[in-house]
């Protein structure tokens, strides 16, 4: 199938300037994005064939080779690149973060920094469903207050590494060959420290523990994780802190398993409902909910309450509730209620196969495998 012409795939003039461009782009990703559209092919197609186009027309020597020869004039190099190797991540701006923040996307390549940090952080079905906000406290690294993360004595600096000239490499002549290495005493840093901090040791890091607010989505699932930025590892010599991830877990709950985006419950129902039918009422997330039981409604009899599950937390779609009715037995019976029950029991089966159709198909189905078994 033949390519559309790129200016058509993003709904934009032959003139237009970079600015609508990425403006045009960002709006049919953000509508076609896979995890907007989860397995949805045609979003997906459509996802791509964007990506493609603004590959294209965002870089100037790519859009001039294809306003003159169109699709064979341009070479592509690698996928999920835009103009001048941008992320594109930087494209999606607050809706790229968020896709991160929840799932733990990545932004590309980063300058050196701390160390990201994980959290596991329990929450209860109804927080994780209706969404909450959270107080973590959290074991870590901050910047040293004394040497403002340096690691040097306040006063004091840090000095050049004689063993490199500041440079944090050393070349090693093997034969022919000269290689460069890690400098082994500055360890790469160019530089070394000649009287440490007292508060630090030198480490330019103090351990501490903060307390940090953290807001869940509602709809978040087992395994899911919100990235705190900024909030890891304080970073060596005063560079940028890592990112906190939180991990999503869920508690068991005493009424509801969830699956996805569906609840599931049991439900004990009287042996005089189920035969006669009636109204019941079924606990939800949000409350009680009223169901209808139809007349000889048989155990294990499984009943969808649409959109009582959980609202997914990218489609914001409602899952369903699915209630499975357990038929429950009479226990702890009184003599007058055994003499009914004994009155009851002989007047259907007075009735033959009319009331009791299973049974009754059971009983033939063992009569004549017993007879098979003898013959």
């Amino acid at each position: 199938m033949a390519k559309r012409d790129y200016y058509q795939v993003l709904g934009v003039a032959r003139s237009a300037q970079d600015a609508e461009i990425k403006k045009a782009y960002r709006r049919l990703a953000m509508k076609f994005h896979p995890d907007r559209n989860p397995g949805d092919a045609d979003a997906e197609a459509r996802f791509k064939e964007a990506k493609e186009a603004y590959e294209v027309l965002a870089n100037a020597e790519k859009r001039a080779a294809y306003d003159e020869f169109g699709h064979q004039g341009v070479q592509f190099g690698g996928a999920g690149r835009g103009p001048a190797g941008a992320d594109f991540g930087d494209i999606f701006g607050d809706f790229g973060d968020v896709f991160g923040d929840i799932f733990g996307g990545g932004r590309g390549r980063r300058p050196p920094r701390g160390a990201n940090m994980a959290f596991s952080l329990e929450l209860d079905l109804e927080e994780a469903v209706h969404g909450v906000e959270k107080q973590i406290r959290v074991p870590a690294t901050r910047e040293c207050g004394e040497c403002s993360g340096s690691g040097a004595r306040r006063g004091t600096s840090r000095s050049p590494c004689e063993s490199c000239g500041g440079q944090g490499q050393v070349r090693m002549q093997q034969g022919f060959f000269s290689i460069h290495q890690t400098c082994p005493h500055c360890r790469g840093a160019g530089s070394v420290i000649r009287d440490p901090c007292p508060a630090c040791g030198g480490r330019g890091r103090v351990n501490h523990t903060r307390t940090l607010s953290v807001r869940v989505p509602a709809g978040v699932d087992n395994g899911d994780r919100i990235r705190l930025s900024g909030e890891g590892e304080a970073g060596p010599r005063g560079t940028a802190p890592g990112d906190l991830y939180v991990q999503v877990k869920i508690r068991p709950h005493e009424i509801f398993t969830r699956e996805g985006d569906d609840l599931y419950c049991r439900m004990p129902l009287s042996f005089a409902t189920a035969a006669l039918g009636g109204e019941v009422q079924v606990p939800t997330l949000d409350g009680l909910a009223k169901l209808k039981i139809p007349a000889e409604t048989q155990t294990d009899k499984v009943f969808r309450l649409r959109e009582k599950g959980v609202r997914n937390v990218r489609t914001r779609r409602h899952g369903d509730l699915f209630c499975r009715l357990q038929v429950e037995t009479p226990v702890n019976l009184g003599k007058k209620q055994k003499e009914l029950l004994r009155e009851l029991d002989q007047s259907l089966a007075r009735g033959g196969n009319r009331h009791s159709p299973r049974l009754h198909s059971w009983t033939h189905k063992l009569k004549s495998f017993f007879d098979d078994l003898v013959t």
